[in-house]
């Protein structure tokens, strides 16, 4: 056996050479058996088989990759889309160019006959003459159409099985599940079976995910998960889940910036908490939450801002407008201001960069704007809820503080949001705005904490060239949350307008 595959418990797992598989496999693909990688025609098992061999040759482990539908130079071509050279790989091409001519033709046996045996002996012979760690085989659709019948084509797999087990190899199958779209039979066979999928939207590019199938004798990580081709491979982006995930950290409330804000808050932000700011367009939940975040970064705090809706450099600029210079932060690498387009982005990668901000650039703050564009993302409501629950769960372990920011249609009155997420809010803040004497004013209100003792009034407040400013409790107005508040006594408890 190959030495640095074993260990006093049996063989390491083989590493397939992609990170987020790897996590999903809970460290590789248990080695010296044979798998079954499916998929339709774009899925990307080339890609991945090809990334699998790399690896092993990194290792110090031989490949061999035995092909029935491609050539080598066709091979060699896709390594080179990603910057990867073949070299030190066996390169088979098991149906050689003359094979196809006149002088090959006979009409005595059914050509079936003589060309699955043949198509078998030349595997085996090829692997017993390289004798690799690592082999591909691509792909069994030809086997298939070769055998002719389901029952011939399970004896010679199960065949090509039985001799893989006497070497001391790990083998990936290939199949593009053309021929029998519903066939099954591979799957009772392989040891494990990964299934690759594509999709097309209506808008926006295909998504592709992955799902281990089967794996015997191995706790691996169920369902779907999103993966992306990339320029040197896959980019698997493992399903969050938040339970895998814990650390301690204080509980201590931390200041908004802003002394009226802590005292609507009851304290301030808490870390492990996460609050939803909402409303209509243009009340301020954005500007709200970038003082919350500037807060942040002035005490030195990393933080991670994902923008959905809005241009970077608008933002940039009116924050700058407002007295919050965002530049200086990311200059110095505090803020980490990522700009997102749910057209291109899928689920899976946007949770995974949500996990990257906090484990990798130790982001202790994270703002996400708007959880409107991102519900386009998905799906369906329900992913995105399930999604999103998961997000801020993992986020809530971590200690983290979280800002969610979800508009709403219309301006005064009933308003009405895509969907309806506050219940898994800690923090729910309702900004609006409310018409005095011909004026339109903005107020703010917390109506939900889950960790501090709130004050239950609501505030006017209003947005200048020096930030946000907050005044007293509107005590002698009803109805302000309205839109057409009522007038009780003496209004000197607005602010200067």
């Amino acid at each position: 056996m190959t030495d640095n595959l074993m260990r006093r418990d049996g063989p390491q797992p083989a590493s397939t050479g992609i990170q987020g598989l790897d996590h999903i496999l809970c460290g590789g693909l248990p080695a010296y058996r044979l798998y079954l990688v499916e998929g339709t025609p774009g899925t990307g098992k080339t890609t991945l088989s090809l990334g699998f061999l790399l690896e092993g040759r990194r290792r110090g482990e031989s490949g061999l990759y035995i092909t029935l539908s491609e050539t080598p130079d066709e091979l060699k071509a896709a390594a080179a889309s990603h910057g990867w050279s073949l070299d030190g790989l066996d390169l088979f091409e098991l149906v050689a160019e003359n094979e196809f001519s006149a002088e090959n033709e006979q009409s005595l046996l059914h050509p079936s006959e003589v060309e699955l045996g043949e198509t078998v002996r030349g595997i085996i012979e090829q692997v017993e003459k390289v004798n690799p760690a690592r082999v591909v085989l691509d792909s069994l659709s030809e086997l298939r159409l070769l055998s002719q019948s389901p029952l011939r084509y399970r004896r010679q797999i199960l065949a090509l099985k039985h001799f893989f087990a006497k070497r001391d190899c790990t083998v990936l199958m290939l199949d593009d599940r053309t021929s029998e779209p519903g066939d099954l039979q591979l799957h009772s066979i392989a040891h494990g079976v990964v299934s690759l999928e594509q999709s097309a939207s209506d808008f926006g590019s295909e998504r592709r995910r992955l799902r281990i199938v089967k794996m015997r004798g191995l706790k691996y990580r169920g369902g779907y998960h999103d993966f992306t081709i990339e320029r040197g491979g896959l980019a698997v982006h493992p399903r969050l889940v938040a339970s895998e995930h814990h650390r301690e950290f204080a509980t201590d409330p931390v200041t908004t910036g802003l002394t009226g804000l802590d005292t609507l808050l009851g304290g301030g932000l808490v870390p492990g908490t996460n609050t939803l700011l909402t409303g209509p367009a243009g009340v301020g939940k954005t500007t709200t939450a970038v003082q919350c975040l500037v807060a942040a970064l002035e005490r030195g705090q990393p933080a991670a801002y994902f923008l959905f809706d809005e241009r970077l450099g608008t933002l940039l600029h009116r924050c700058a407008a407002l007295g919050n210079d965002l530049q200086p932060h990311i200059d110095s690498g505090l803020l980490t201001l990522r700009q997102i387009d749910p057209a291109e982005l899928s689920p899976g990668e946007f949770s995974g960069a949500v996990q990257r901000s906090v484990e990798q650039d130790g982001a202790q703050v994270v703002v996400i704007d708007s959880l409107n564009a991102y519900l386009h993302a998905m799906p369906s409501d329900d992913f995105l809820v399930l999604q999103m629950h998961e997000i801020l769960s993992y986020l809530s372990q971590q200690g983290i503080i979280s800002l969610m920011i979800l508009g709403q249609h219309g301006v005064t009155g009933e308003l009405r949001s895509d969907v309806d997420i506050s219940y898994l809010a800690d923090t729910v803040m309702l900004l609006r705005f409310f018409e005095v004497e011909g004026k339109v004013r903005k107020s703010m209100a917390v109506i939900k904490t889950r960790t501090l003792d709130h004050e239950r009034t609501i505030r006017e407040f209003e947005i200048d060239a020096t930030g946000i400013c907050i005044g007293e409790p509107l005590t002698r107005f009803s109805q302000v949350l309205s839109g057409n508040p009522k007038y009780l006594a003496g209004n000197d408890e607005l602010l200067k307008g």
